[in-house]
């Protein structure tokens, strides 16, 4: 299994992480970016904190990659997520796939990204204008 899963304090590199996820075998690399967007459900967002069980997260993220490399035609996988405090434009999330073929690295980064949210332990506290609330980090 080639991946590269990471919980980063710091800033997440995006051009870092497509250089690792290049490859001459690759003809298609999926990469997902998710940032912090200013609004939640018409409520202006002031920043957002994300906390996590560091250990259990990366065990989580390497069941994903398993799951992934089992189920699709794939070279590699990245999976980069930050914890603390984001501002508005930040990026939390990372996600890269390398493939042969375009079809598979497609679906398997979606994949990724949609069980990532719904099976990692990291959560985060929304900070609004008005509140805030603490939740998974999925929608």
């Amino acid at each position: 299994m080639n991946t590269q899963i990471e919980i980063h304090t710091e800033p997440l590199n995006i051009q870092s992480c497509i250089d690792w996820i290049m490859s001459p075998h690759s003809g298609g690399i999926d990469v997902f970016i998710g940032t912090v967007r200013n609004m939640t459900k018409g409520k202006a967002v002031v920043r957002l904190e994300f906390e996590s069980y560091n250990q259990m997260a990366i065990n989580e993220m390497e069941k994903i990659a398993q799951h992934t490399f089992d189920n699709w035609p794939i070279q590699k996988i990245l999976i980069h997520h930050r914890t603390g405090v984001l501002a508005v434009g930040e990026i939390p999330v990372i996600i890269a796939v390398s493939a042969a073929h375009r079809a598979a690295a497609f679906e398997s980064c979606r994949y990724i990204i949609d069980t990532l949210k719904e099976t990692v332990p990291i959560w985060k506290k929304e900070v609004f204008e008005d509140g805030e609330v603490w939740v998974a980090a999925h929608p």
